[in-house]
């Protein structure tokens, strides 16, 4: 691209070709960070039901399709004794409207969590982070349900 770049007139037209994947290469993985870090450091403190002890990300793993499946945002609390809490998990979107099919997707991962027994998710929220907003179906869910948050750039810039 750098051979474009020298010629003039042409930055438009390169940034038109390249703009899907800084998006997607950089602008996706540091929103997903500003989330983890919200997360650990400015959330409220009842919004997870326990203390973070430490926020990451990480993949889990399906036997039934043989998939993966990214975790954008995964919050494990304090273990007193026995399992640690999965306090909550989580999907961050920078540039999507999120909606039902995000929030089913993190249900299926928690189900997963469960089955594989390495963490107690008998409390485990799901949180939806976007840049871009949520989908009608989205809101209702959120609304009717204790369980699902949905976190805006208000709310992670500290404006609501």
């Amino acid at each position: 691209m750098w051979d474009q770049l020298e010629r003039p007139g042409s930055a438009n037209r390169v940034w038109q070709a390249s703009r899907r994947r800084f998006v997607s290469n950089v602008l996706g993985p540091h929103f997903e960070q500003v989330c983890r870090d919200w997360a650990l450091h400015h959330a409220e403190h009842d919004l997870f039901g326990g203390l973070p002890a430490r926020v990451g990300h990480g993949t889990v793993h399906d036997p039934a399709t043989r998939t993966g499946h990214e975790i954008d945002v995964a919050v494990i609390g304090i273990a007193d004794h026995g399992k640690a809490p999965l306090l909550a998990i989580g999907e961050a979107k920078w540039n999507d409207t999120m909606g039902a099919a995000h929030i089913d997707r993190l249900r299926h991962i928690r189900e997963l969590i469960t089955r594989a027994g390495r963490y107690d998710t008998s409390q485990t929220k799901l949180i939806c982070f976007s840049g871009a907003g949520f989908n009608d179906k989205a809101r209702q869910a959120a609304t009717s349900s204790s369980e699902l948050h949905l976190v805006d750039l208000p709310a992670l810039y500290g404006h609501n």
